[in-house]
């Protein structure tokens, strides 16, 4: 009897941890245990009607999982079985959440027409899909192969989705963008279409869609960057724009050109912010003698635009500081002047309280193993690397205030089919860089477990991440070990004041079988609080996440 006391004390300990602890002055509160095994959560659609939307992914198929707001318990997984259109199934592409309405968006190759079609399909409350297919674009291509992809950004009230296709035409040399603006109704606000030539003479010719996005006023924001070595000049041109579509204009194509010498542009993060400005920021490398782009990174940039004036009020090249080059590449190679490798993506920008910036680079990158198998059904392994967060900090008028490191090494092996790899990110000369988020095919597999939450509040910065339990107090790059076993991780969190000086909060004692959280699945509610998914084995779990 005493023995069967300890064990249910036990028990009821292990699901009052589960429940809800702190680190510093963030805190965890978590629902009842997911009991429905069917499909793991791989994306948090938003939160509705007194309930939490996700999207499971089992193989191949995948869920609607419906949850009680407040005790945050399964009440639905239903399968999202899509319709056919002319007898051809339509292919899962993305499920959203616009005001109260959640749609799950279906693509469909016609190869008669050669037309690449995407529709969206509301979902009632209760989970059941409608009759009516919404249509959304109708894009021609080329042909199946290139076919190309579409991409998703809600606004930041998400009332509105802006979704592009872009798609390669390699006999005309050339390279076809579509992008359309929905509100949530899913009817089109506007539309445009431009196909980009190329010239093969060109020296390192290439042309870059950045990234778009869609600002509190219904307008929309694409940044191009098209950049080629003139040999008989000795120089490198870049031509970066940004095409502006603004509503109290009819949706007119406005361009503003940003002038740049001696530098090259490697990639570009666009963000809309409330004071009518559109922010530009990236990483830029050195330029040689004979024009050409040593493509290392040499520091970040920064450069904003008027929306009411269209004209770039500030653009500031901030090269790495010493110290920083110390922490990612030691003191030897920093001494001597040495660029960062090109592995470093812009993972968040943050608007501050002082109209300035807050921008998140990690270093990300991918090794795709041999393919087992025949065919196009081959399984492939695909590791994918999140390792140390370079975070910038600038001021209003673009020039770096301080820099520091979130010091972290971490990777993960999801296997794939070789079908999942052929995603159209760019081709050629040309590339699509929009975001840094996971595929939805590999979450779920492990990858899900890696990268950061950063949460910024009343001026202060908190990057939470998952790491190995023996590096406990450590900040220093040089004394990290890798995350390893993500099942066996501990969550951390790395607070930065306002001179960028960080202090790491750990929990007190690692709890054993403690819930690890996945930040690759997460949902912001609002600047303090996020739902956010766990897990530990086979038991899964729903959670708030407040400071």
């Amino acid at each position: 009897m005493k023995k069967f006391l300890l064990l249910l004390l036990a028990l009821v300990s292990s699901q009052m941890t589960f429940a809800q602890y702190k680190i510093e002055n963030l805190s965890f509160n978590y629902g009842e245990e997911i009991t429905d095994e069917k499909a793991k959560i791989v994306k948090i659609i938003g939160e509705a009607n007194d309930k939490v939307y996700a999207l499971g992914l089992k193989g191949n198929d995948y869920y609607l999982k419906i949850f009680t707001s407040k005790e945050m318990k399964l009440i639905s997984n239903k399968p999202i079985v899509l319709p056919e259109i002319k007898d051809k199934e339509i292919d899962f592409e993305e499920i959203i959440m616009l005001g109260n309405h959640l749609y799950v968006i279906g693509s469909v190759y016609q190869s008669k027409e050669k037309i690449f079609k995407l529709v969206g399909i509301e979902i009632s409350e209760d989970g059941k899909l409608s009759n009516k297919m919404l249509p959304m674009f109708e894009a021609e291509v080329a042909k199946k192969s290139a076919r190309g992809d579409f991409y998703f950004k809600k606004s930041a009230d998400e009332t509105q989705v802006i979704a592009m296709h872009a798609s390669l035409f390699n006999k005309e040399d050339a390279m076809k963008y579509d992008l359309k603006l929905f509100d949530a109704g899913l009817n089109q606000l506007f539309a445009n279409s431009e196909k980009v030539s190329f010239d093969d003479s060109k020296k390192d010719f290439e042309f870059t869609i950045s990234d778009f996005d869609v600002n509190y006023k219904g307008d929309a924001f694409l940044v191009v960057n098209e950049s080629y070595r003139d040999s008989k000049k000795k120089e490198q041109i870049e031509k970066f724009q940004v095409h502006a579509f603004k509503k109290s204009n009819g949706y007119k194509k406005e361009v503003v050109d940003i002038n740049i010498k001696g530098k090259e542009i490697i990639n570009c993060s666009l963000l809309s912010t409330s004071n009518d400005k559109v922010q530009l920021v990236g990483f830029y490398s050195s330029v040689r003698e004979n024009g050409k782009a040593n493509k290392e990174l040499k520091g970040i940039y920064n450069a904003t635009i008027n929306i009411n004036t269209n004209q770039n009020d500030n653009l500031k090249f901030n090269e790495f500081d010493y110290a920083t080059k110390v922490k990612l590449l030691g003191e030897r190679k920093a001494k001597k002047g040495k660029d960062l490798k090109p592995y470093y993506k812009i993972h968040t920008i943050i608007e501050k309280n002082d109209g300035g910036l807050i921008v998140l680079s990690e270093e990300r990158f991918t090794y795709v193993g041999k393919t087992q198998g025949i065919g196009p059904i081959g399984l492939t392994p695909v590791t994918y690397y999140t390792n140390e967060i370079i975070v910038t900090s600038l001021r209003p008028d673009g020039s770096a205030e301080w820099s520091n490191v979130v010091a972290k090494d971490q990777n993960a092996t999801a296997t794939v089919t070789s079908l999942g790899l052929g995603a159209f990110a760019g081709g050629g000369n040309f590339t699509v860089a929009v975001g840094v988020s996971f595929q939805l095919g590999v979450l779920g597999k492990g990858p899900e477990y890696l990268s950061a939450i950063p949460i910024y509040k009343d001026g202060q910065l908190n990057v939470l991440f998952n790491d190995n339990k023996k590096n406990k107090g450590i900040t220093n790059m040089d004394d990290i070990k890798s995350l390893g076993n993500y099942n066996n991780a501990v969550p951390t969190l790395f607070v930065f004041d306002g001179k960028g000086e960080i202090t790491r909060k750990d929990p007190e004692e690692v709890i054993k079988n403690e819930l690890v959280i996945r930040p690759g699945v997460f949902y912001r509610k609002n600047p303090k609080e996020y739902i956010i998914y766990a897990s530990r084995k086979s038991q899964d779990r729903l959670g708030r996440m407040t400071l």
